[in-house]
Parts: C-alpha cells; structure tokens; sequence
C-alpha cells in the first residue's frame, strides 16, 4: 500500500471529497510539446496560392468606352408620301431593297372611292357652271338695259314730250288768235257771245295742256330719271352679286372636280427619280408596317429612297452614360464582321418615354456619320464602340479582382501569412479594367478570385460569433463523482479549480 508521500511522488493529484481525480503532468507536457511544434511549424510553412489565380498591378494606358448596337440608314431620305385625302387601302406595294428606275410603280391605292368622287364633282362643277353663265347672261342684260334707259328710252321720253309742248304752245297761240278774231267779228256782228266763250274755251284748254306738257318733262327730268336709273342700277348690282356667287361656285365645284381627277392619278405612286427603294422603320409609324391591304392617310410616308452616298448609324445611349458621349468623338463601328471609323454627329437631348415596346429602359438617339462605301444598306446592324475617355500611365486593376459594396471596394492580396483584404479607391473603368486612385501599387499581386476569400472571411466570421455565443461549461461533480455535462446548453461544464490549500491527500 502506497503511502501518501509516495503517491504525492509519483503522480500528484489534487483530490477533494467528491471531485475526480486529474491527471495533470503527462497532460502538460504533451499540450506545451504539440504548442512547441505547431508554432515552429508555422513560422517556417508559407501559404500555398497554386491553386488561385493572381495579377500583377501595373501601369499603362486605359480606354474607356461605350458599347451600343443600332442600325445603318441614310440621313438623307427621299419621303414618298400618300397624297390622296382620307384613308386608302393599299392594293399592292413595291417590295422593300428593290432597285427602281424613274417612272416605274411603287404604290398602288384603292381609288373606287376616288372616282365616285370625280362622277359626283363633275355633276356638280356642270351644275354650278350652267348657273354661272345664266347669270352671266342677266348681267348683260341689266347692263344694256341701264345703257337703254340712259341713252334710248330716256331721250325718246323726253323728246315726246318737249315735241307735245311745242305743239301746246301753238294751240294756245293758235286759240288766242282765233278768240281775237272771232272777238273782231262780233264787234261787227258777225258773230255771237256764244262763240266767243268756245275760243275761249279752247285757249283755255289748250293752256292747260302745255302746262300739263312741261310739268311731264319736268318730272320726267328730275325724278322718274333718276328713278328709272336707279332701280336699273340696283337691278344690275343684283345681278352681278349673283354671278359672282354662281362664279364662285362654279370655280369651288370645279376645283374639287380638278382635285379629285388628280388624286384619282395619284392613287397610282411612281418613282421620281432612280434608286434604291426601302420601307421605313415601324418604329416611326408606331404601329405594323404597311402591306397590302393597309389603311393610309393623306402625308404618310409609304417609302424612303435613301442617299447611300450619305450613311449614318443610328443608336440608344442609356441614360446612365449619355452623359459622356459627345459629338466629334472617335467612333469604331462594326459591320458584317469589317471594321469602320466614324465620329458621333448629334446627341439627342430629350428621350421618347419609355414603354414595354424599349424594355422600360430610357435610352437617347444618337447619330455616328460614317464615309461613303458601297457595302453600306439600310437596315443592316451595326455593333457601335464610343470611346469617351483615354487615360495614359495609370495604375489599373481587373475588374475581376474587384469586390464593390455599395460606395466601398477592395480586393484580396496574397502575403506570408494568408489572403490580405485591402480597401481601395477606384475611379474610372471599363469592361476589364478600373482605375486605381489609392490603395494599391504597381507591383502588387491581387487575386483574381476574390470571391473565394469573402467566402472563407464569412465563414470564419460566422464560426467566430458562433464560438463567442456558446455558454462556459461548468465541471460538477454529481454523488458519483463523475464529470456532469450541462444539459440545458448541451455543452461540457468548465473545470472548477480550487486553490490547492483547501485539497486533503488521501
């Protein structure tokens, strides 16, 4: 039997009345030994990065631009417009890319409709001339008829009656001179009272008559004249207003007789000239193409004849980089695989809102001019490469290597002791490239992975607050004198050490 001192020798132990015995020099020594080993292993084993992928930051030239896709067109069209009124059904259009000479057919539009109208026009137009000439005839008349009076009907009354006083005035002589000589004749007795009262009579009635006579021409002169005139006057002016009217009518009846043969010809749309004929784009008509059978009205544009001599390309810059697109600016535009130079033209300043029909995306019409070449269509796609901005000697890192939350980037740099996350400014940047103001320097490796990192970096942040939230275990001794485990947490207990003083050795 061991005694006490000879226990303390070969193992001590710590014992108190109902607590289990530990073991605490062979435990010791292999925890210092594997903290030995693990910290010299550590300091002399770097981190693998074979399997990650790095760039070198340097310096160098930056090209930024803006990448769009449009349409190759004229920016010289030539309209064929309708020019019939109302809406016309088209019975049979030219088709699109055909190449026309002057006077071939283009379009051609229902006209039923038309020559009803120049059946019914021409009723009219006859019509209205019928009245106009009759009025016409009404107008001569009046005006002869004033020359009538003033000249003819006038004079003759006049001199009737001039002529009648004349003729009073010699009855009246004629009577005095007989009542003068019948007076003679009595005064020798050759005659009676009797007598003498008949010539007087008759001097008397043929005074009475030249009175009347000259108060005839004196009315005739001063009122029935003028009378007569003006109602012949007034009658003509009548006359001639209607005429004018019945003119007018004719002429209005007429003039839409004349506009109706005319659209009857332009149902029939020839070219004007020689070219390439083309369909606009649906886009401006805001609805489906025309095609036979279609309705159209009067100015629409059935057909383009574009300038091939004078192309452009037309393209939506997003509202986000409208800003930085500018005329002048160089411009690379590819077409069917071959590449051409050209240059920014005009900039839209106001948008067309956007609906479904643009994928609610806002976008303003710019145009790129481009040189003459015959490959050049309308219609073709073009891709479109704006360059906005060049930057010389710069520090750039990949967009790859890039993590950007919110306003804030960084990016992940190897180093001996594991993956480095490095806050970065950034400024400008393009498809592969972002130029860097602070943070880094040429020279510097950055992973171009670093999403793998973030990964990792969460995780270990996760474990980290997982670890800093569970419970201490406590160690108790239950009557049996074995380890309890806490079984609210689920957790070991935590040892409990009691100074030494307070143990009793067995």
């Amino acid at each position: 039997m061991n005694t006490p001192d000879s226990e303390m020798h070969d193992n001590i132990k710590i014992s108190k009345p109902g607590f289990p015995t530990i073991r605490v020099s062979a435990v010791a020594c292999i925890l210092i030994t594997g903290a030995v080993l693990a910290v010299n292993l550590s300091r002399e084993t770097k981190p693998d990065y074979s399997n990650h992928f790095t760039h070198q930051i340097q310096r160098g030239s930056m090209t930024v631009t803006v990448n769009e896709q449009g349409l190759l067109e004229s920016n010289e069209n030539h309209e064929i417009k309708s020019k019939v009124r109302g809406r016309n059904a088209v019975i049979w259009i030219v088709d699109s890319g055909t190449v026309v000479a002057e006077g071939d057919e283009l379009v051609r539009l229902d006209a039923l409709f038309i020559q009803e109208q120049v059946d019914e026009r021409t009723k009219y137009a006859n019509w209205s001339q019928s009245g106009a000439d009759s009025s016409a005839t009404r107008v001569a008349r009046a005006k002869i008829a004033v020359e009538e009076y003033q000249q003819g009907r006038f004079e003759t009354e006049r001199l009737t009656l001039q002529k009648g006083i004349v003729i009073a005035e010699a009855n009246v002589q004629s009577g005095l001179d007989q009542l003068n000589h019948t007076r003679m004749m009595a005064s020798s007795g050759y005659t009676n009272e009797l007598e003498i009262e008949a010539k007087q009579f008759a001097v008397k009635q043929a005074a009475l008559d030249l009175e009347l006579k000259r108060t005839q021409l004196e009315v005739l002169e001063k009122f029935t004249f003028k009378e007569q005139l003006q109602t012949l006057s007034g009658q003509l002016t009548s006359v001639e207003a209607t005429h004018r009217a019945n003119v007018e009518r004719a002429m209005a009846d007429e003039s839409r007789k004349a506009r109706a043969v005319e659209e009857l010809q332009y149902c029939v749309i020839k070219a004007d000239r020689p070219g390439l004929v083309i369909h606009p784009n649906a886009a401006k008509w805001e609805m489906a193409p025309i095609a036979e059978g279609t309705n159209v009205y009067r100015d629409q544009v059935l057909l383009l004849m574009p300038n091939l001599q004078k192309m452009q390309v037309k393209i939506g810059v997003h509202e986000s980089t409208v800003k930085r697109v500018k005329p002048g600016q160089n411009v690379s535009v590819n077409i069917v695989g071959r590449t051409y130079q050209g240059t920014v033209s005009e900039v839209a300043s106001i948008t067309k809102p956007a609906g479904w029909w643009t994928g609610n995306q806002v976008k303003y019409d710019t145009l790129i001019s481009l040189d003459p070449d015959e490959n050049h269509l309308p219609g073709m796609s073009a891709e479109v490469e704006i360059t906005v901005a060049n930057y010389e000697n710069v520090l750039k890192i990949p967009i790859a290597a890039l993590v950007e939350i919110d306003d804030f980037a960084h990016c992940w740099v190897p180093t001996d002791q594991g993956p480095e996350k490095r806050s970065i400014t950034i400024g400008d940047r393009n498809e592969s490239y972002a130029l860097v103001e602070q943070g880094i320097e040429a020279g510097d490796e950055v992973f171009l992975n670093p999403y793998a990192f973030e990964t990792i970096e969460t995780q270990s942040v996760n474990l980290t607050n997982s670890s800093e939230a569970t419970d201490t275990v406590t160690q108790q001794p239950d009557k049996t004198g074995k380890q309890k485990i806490d079984k609210q947490k689920n957790k070991p207990a935590a040892i409990s050490k009691k100074p030494a003083g307070t143990g009793k050795a067995k």
